[in-house]
């Protein structure tokens, strides 16, 4: 850190964010990042509570960061092909940054208000683009809960290498957000066909 560079609680957690990328998957500490920014790890305490404030600062910026990509490839698309492109932009946002992603996941407590807002702003983004499928809500939650659950299952095992096969990865991912969104039509469909 340059003389001219003020320590803040952003510079901080951006910091952590970048350091916990090039992680594999270990934790980040205080030091580390006192060490990365050329300071004391004291001076981090005027900004930083300690390592679970440090945690709750990159879960908080991880999730916005998901969304900020998410929403942006949604712009401008509707049904299908905003479906596909929030998965393509999910993937990209799990391989680009590793350690952030892993930051993303963690669930919200009740107190913490901040994460509530990130996660709540993927949710409201997820459910305009799942409108369009006419789905009730409890359906349109379970449909969430499902493209989660693919999209995570599936960048997780990439992420640790779990795919060995010589066959396209991105033909794979896209067959499989294809074979969810063929889910969709059908419930829709049945859905118009119950009423």
């Amino acid at each position: 850190m340059s003389a001219r560079t003020r320590l803040s609680r952003e510079l901080i957690i951006r910091t952590a964010a970048d350091l916990l990328d090039r992680a594999d998957g270990r934790e980040v500490t205080l030091a580390q990042v006192a060490d990365a920014l050329g300071v004391r790890t004291p001076s981090l305490y005027n900004h930083i509570d300690g390592q679970d404030d440090l945690h709750r600062g990159v879960a908080i910026f991880a999730v916005r960061e998901l969304g900020a990509r998410i929403a942006h490839a949604a712009i401008g698309k509707t049904g299908d092909a905003a479906v596909l492109a929030i998965g393509h932009a999910y993937r990209q946002f799990a391989r680009e940054r590793p350690g952030l992603y892993r930051a993303s996941l963690r669930a919200p407590g009740p107190d913490q208000q901040d994460l509530i807002a990130a996660s709540g702003a993927i949710l409201a983004v997820l459910r305009l683009v799942l409108d369009v499928y006419g789905l009730a809500e409890a359906d349109q939650v379970h449909a969430i809960r499902g493209l989660r659950s693919l999209l995570h299952g599936f960048v997780s095992l990439e992420l640790a290498g779990g795919f060995g096969l010589p066959v396209d990865l991105d033909q794979s991912f896209h067959r499989l957000l294809q074979t969810f969104l063929d889910g969709l039509r059908r419930e829709r469909a049945r859905a118009d066909g119950a009423a």
